[in-house]
């Protein structure tokens, strides 16, 4: 595809074509302020670990749909990302629940701290930014390729 260049003046879309992992960036942010507006309207949480959706979870799907674009799905790098991706989910889903419920039961057996309880995600949380990843992500690619 060739792209048209003004003196100096680079399109958001050429911009995102250029340069992929902006594309993983975006989906982040526009995960991470979906999460605060949605926690904070609908809980009154504002600002807080966790909530849905997960903004890692979304990132690292983003992340694996570029590569897969870009470098293909059978490239090693995609095999990273892929395996990366893995571990993101596993950890939000699971070891910072467990966190989470660990800083519960210190909170009750002391009084010196408060620890913060919500650490992690809900298995929901988790599917809920893959699938807002992978969305957006997919919208903002075909929208590079147009």
């Amino acid at each position: 595809m060739q792209r048209r260049y003004d003196a100096g003046m680079i399109s958001l879309q050429d911009f995102f074509g250029t340069y992929p992992f902006a594309v993983c960036v975006l989906v982040m942010i526009a995960a991470e302020l979906t999460k605060h507006l949605f926690e904070g309207l609908t809980k009154n949480i504002w600002f807080q670990h966790g909530g849905m959706p997960s903004s890692h979870s979304a990132f690292v799907t983003s992340l694996m749909m570029v590569v897969g674009t870009y470098d293909g799905i059978a490239s090693t790098t995609f095999a990273i990302t892929t395996v990366f991706a893995g571990i993101v989910w596993y950890d939000a889903a699971f070891v910072r629940k467990q966190v989470g419920q660990q800083a519960k039961a210190l909170n009750i057996l002391q009084q010196l701290e408060d620890f913060s309880e919500r650490v992690g995600h809900s298995t929901a949380e988790v599917a809920g930014g893959i699938l807002f990843g992978g969305f957006l992500t997919y919208f903002l690619l075909a929208w590079i390729t147009i």
